[in-house]
């Protein structure tokens, strides 16, 4: 007798057949999309932004032109009302308030529209976009200075070897003391920081970095990643080539005041890579400002030294 409350089951199967060979498995299924339609498919590889790169060098130009156009209205001014007894643009040239002012103007100016465009095209502050790292400078503080200390050897055997002209333009500047000392300020202070923002700052980074891309471009190498700071990171022959055509211009802005002399021109393009050197290796800009600015000062102070205080500059 069938009991009216009995439900009928389906046998439980096992997973493990008890005789007889394996089910067939079903074969995965095939990607069927077109091999033509594959590469639209592929995520986009963008490449880092590098900076700063060859445009941003370019936009520092006309930021330094109106610096430039500041700094000749301002001594226009000066001279209108004679000031420092200069009322000539011809003895403007030469006259150590005039010279110095004109050049500080024109930093400042540069500068501080540089710290407002920059960061627009960035995305970061301006000092992070240099890579001035101010905190490794203090830290390998020591070893920046022996550096520079053996810029200054280098340029004792430069003068040694291969003197410059007796009477160069520069040593007309130090006329007197009064001179010599504004000299003495402004060659370890504004010189050496903003020498240092468009040498190495821009120009040193913006050449490494066009290096690589065309090295890129013939390759077909991917280009290489951001370091943990978002900098670039460069190849050594970007390097060697951009630090060498970096120390060329370097050295030809100081080669008037050096009388155009070989000496001095060959002793500034090798300060000029010994600065690129340092401030590759440490990443740092901050870096290769001081020994820019000890490099400054020890020459001056040797020269103050030698001359009493600057009060006795034909010892010179």
């Amino acid at each position: 007798m069938i009991d009216p409350e009995f439900t009928p089951q389906e046998p439980e199967l096992s997973p493990f057949p008890a005789s007889g060979p394996p089910l067939p498995q079903a074969a995965p299924a095939q990607d069927e999309t077109p091999e033509l339609f594959q590469s639209w498919l592929r995520p986009e590889i963008i490449a880092p932004t590098r900076i700063p790169h060859l445009g941003h060098l370019c936009l520092l130009v006309p930021l330094g032109a109106f610096g430039f156009a500041c700094a000749a209205v301002l001594m226009l001014v000066a001279l209108h009302f004679q000031l420092f007894g200069v009322a000539t643009e011809a003895k403007a040239a030469t006259e150590i308030h005039y010279m110095l002012g004109s050049e500080a103007t024109i930093y400042l100016v540069s500068f501080g529209l540089s710290l407002m465009v920059f960061p627009l095209f960035w995305n970061k502050s301006f000092f992070a976009g240099i890579q001035w790292r101010g905190a490794t400078a203090l830290r390998l503080c020591w070893p920046l200075f022996a550096t520079a200390l053996s810029c200054v050897l280098l340029a004792t055997l430069d003068e040694i070897f291969l003197p410059g002209p007796p009477n160069a333009p520069i040593d007309e500047v130090f006329r007197s003391p009064g001179a010599a000392w504004l000299m003495f300020g402004f060659g370890v202070t504004l010189a050496p920081f903003f020498e240092e923002i468009f040498f190495r700052g821009f120009l040193l980074p913006a050449l490494a970095t066009a290096c690589d891309w065309i090295g890129e471009r013939f390759t077909g190498e991917l280009p290489r990643p951001l370091d943990e700071d978002g900098a670039p990171q460069w190849s050594i022959p970007a390097m060697v080539i951009a630090s060498l055509a970096t120390s060329l211009p370097f050295a030809l802005m100081h080669a008037e005041q050096t009388g155009k002399s070989l000496g001095p021109f060959l002793l500034l393009a090798v300060i000029s890579l010994i600065l690129c050197a340092v401030r590759l290796k440490t990443r740092s800009l901050a870096a290769s400002t001081l020994v820019h600015a000890f490099y400054n000062f020890l020459l001056f102070s040797i020269m103050m030294l030698g001359t009493g205080g600057f009060r006795h500059l034909q010892n010179m």
